[in-house]
């Protein structure tokens, strides 16, 4: 099965905030788990997807850019988006199909917008999905700290299914391209 890492909004303002936004947390081991899972990634073959929004930095600049210290490797795919689904109004889900892609690993931010929308909108759309429990960040909200958004994710995306495909939550350490989601289907009678 053909595979994609796909980098969410990693972008430098978005990270590293500004006079109006807060960094999301834990900022340096999110970058260093990105840089690591594309290691992971370029070895076992996988196509390699950067998503940039354009609210960030309004668009333009070095704040908008993918944080600098993630290393983008030069073969890497970049789709710009206006909206919180990454598949909305941009080539991501064209590509993904073209490229015959069954598995997409997700990382990136921000944990309870974008990136919960990417791991649904994926399994609805015929993949399964690894969701990098260490490589996904967000803010603190009025409701909750930005560890308690990551931890509710983990727990709500890990096993999630629509229908035929489901999500699956699993730390950087893990062999996460070689996919398990056949025990949720053994599990489910599928």
């Amino acid at each position: 099965m053909k595979q994609a890492l796909l980098v969410i909004d990693a972008q430098q303002e978005l990270i590293e905030g500004n006079d109006n936004e807060k960094p999301v947390v834990h900022k340096e081991k999110l970058i260093e788990t990105i840089n690591h899972v594309i290691g992971k990634a370029v070895e076992a073959d996988a196509s390699l997807v950067f998503v940039r929004d354009r609210d960030v930095a309004g668009g333009k600049g070095d704040g908008f850019q993918v944080h600098r210290g993630i290393k983008v490797p030069e073969h890497a795919v970049t789709f710009d988006k206006l909206a919180t689904n990454s598949f909305y109004g941009t080539g991501l889900l064209g590509f993904l199909k073209e490229e015959k892609i069954g598995h997409v690993v997700v990382m990136g931010c921000q944990t309870e917008h974008c990136i919960d929308t990417a791991v649904r909108y994926a399994t609805v759309s015929g993949m399964d999905v690894t969701l990098v429990a260490d490589g996904h960040s967000t803010k603190d909200s009025p409701a909750l700290s930005g560890e308690q958004i990551i931890q509710h994710h983990n727990h709500a995306l890990n096993g999630h299914y629509n229908v035929d495909h489901f999500s699956d939550v699993r730390q950087s350490e893990e062999d996460i391209f070689q996919p398990k989601h056949d025990e949720y289907r053994k599990k489910y009678g599928m």
